[in-house]
């Protein structure tokens, strides 16, 4: 019986972290970078790439189906749906990535002063937190977008609001198991004070979770920025954003089912990226059951 030897892996390969050497193993999440490196770059070079203004209007292109004068048709004013979704890159990938940063800064704080500090204000600041976790991340992200008005500001807000408790919850549960591992106490003995405990020994020992936690979030943040546009309670018109798009197609599914198949491809695309980067992550960052 034989028994087939692995590849070791090349010199330079072996001079990365691990984690990276894990990340970089698995498949699913470079094909997720490679889809998010395209939107990223399509988002940053929107200009360069966009053939048309999102807003142009070709009376004589309604509702065009695909071709070579418009790669991904035209909508139901004769605007080009390619550029459109190009631009709406820019929306969705704004709205998640700045939604998400306030939330990890928000929710973190509240969970690593809950954690750290705990006693009565730990009780006080968990129950906000189960409170606002009580209630379904849709429902609240629409009753916050409605009551602050109808833009992208206020949809990122929005969105921050309701992503900061499970970021709260995250970092309060990894602080909690931090606390009391041998380091810390060390370095209480020594004499390290609370910043200095936090910054140098907490912090970068919960970093791996919250990384984890915020590329799925962003996934989230993008659902929920395009279903708020879907409900008129996003960015406005004209300005093109995936959810909005997908509103305006709604009457002409028969009749050119282009209008709503990009952007909605794009908008499964875009999530499922954060979502192989997610899991990537996770079994990157997860010394358990890998070998370095």
């Amino acid at each position: 019986m034989t028994t087939t030897l692995s590849k070791p892996p090349s010199p330079a390969k072996r001079r990365l972290p691990a984690p990276v050497r894990r990340f970089l193993g698995n498949k699913l999440a470079v094909i997720g970078i490679v889809v998010l490196v395209i939107f990223a770059g399509a988002a940053l070079l929107a200009r360069q790439v966009a053939p048309f203004d999102p807003a142009q209007i070709f009376f004589a292109d309604l509702r065009a189906a695909p071709s070579a004068a418009h790669l991904f048709g035209a909508d139901e004013l004769g605007r080009d749906i390619f550029s459109r979704v190009v631009y709406g890159a820019r929306v969705s990938l704004s709205a998640g990535l700045i939604s998400v940063t306030l939330a990890l800064v928000f929710g973190g704080s509240i969970g690593l002063i809950a954690g750290y500090i705990g006693g009565w204000l730990d009780d006080l600041l968990m129950r906000f937190v189960d409170a606002l976790l009580s209630l379904p991340f849709l429902v609240l992200a629409i009753a916050l977008a409605a009551i602050l008005g109808p833009s992208l500001q206020n949809t990122m807000i929005a969105i921050a609001i309701v992503t900061a408790p499970a970021f709260a919850r995250i970092t309060r549960g990894e602080v909690l198991s931090q606390r009391e591992r041998d380091y810390v106490q060390a370095a209480q003995a020594l004499g390290a004070g609370d910043g200095r405990l936090i910054v140098r020994h907490l912090l970068p020992n919960i970093s791996g979770a919250l990384i984890v936690q915020t590329s799925l979030a962003i996934a989230n943040a993008i659902l929920a920025e395009a279903s708020l546009s879907f409900l008129g309670l996003g960015i406005q018109p004209p300005t093109p954003s995936w959810g909005s798009m997908l509103n305006a197609a709604r009457g002409y599914l028969t009749d050119a089912p282009w209008m709503a198949l990009f952007p909605g491809l794009a908008i499964f695309l875009a999530v499922l990226a954060f979502n192989l980067i997610g899991d990537g992550l996770r079994e990157a960052l997860d010394p358990r059951g890998h070998k370095s």
